[in-house]
């Protein structure tokens, strides 16, 4: 199983700057992820929260939880929560970070992620074919 873990805002995708994060809801955005994992082989579960507490709980249990990969998109939380990037470092399973927007791109303070370093790796700027990607690179990698 792969998890995919969206973080704060992302629940007002479609609604949010769709000149920056496109027209596609969170919904729909699941729907593409559950898809990408069935052409893949593997089972994949969505979640979104707007707390930092709850995504490093659900970071912490991926592993009980069966994942074997996360997709991960920590929203701005990327620029900002070393208590996240200890979360992912910290698990045995393999995290690819996302971003819809090319935040580099972007304001400078969206240049640096800290929770990057601790990820397999990052995909930014394609919109919801990032996800696809990093569930596709998942699906293969574990």
């Amino acid at each position: 199983m792969i998890l995919v873990l969206n973080g704060p805002n992302l629940n007002l995708l479609g609604r949010r700057e769709p000149e920056v994060y496109g027209q596609t809801t969170l919904a729909e955005l699941d729907d593409l992820c559950r898809h990408a994992g069935r052409d893949a082989g593997v089972e994949v579960t969505c979640r979104q929260s707007n707390h930092e507490g709850v995504l490093i709980d659900w970071l912490q249990g991926a592993v009980e939880d069966g994942a074997s990969g996360v997709v991960f998109n920590p929203g701005g939380l990327a620029h900002t929560s070393v208590a996240l990037r200890d979360a992912i470092a910290s698990i045995p399973v393999p995290v690819v970070e996302v971003h819809l927007s090319n935040v580099h791109a972007r304001e400078r303070f969206r240049h640096h992620s800290l929770t990057a370093a601790a990820c397999a790796g990052v995909v930014a700027g394609f919109g919801p074919a990032g996800y696809r990607l990093a569930i596709g690179y998942l699906a293969t990698a574990t």
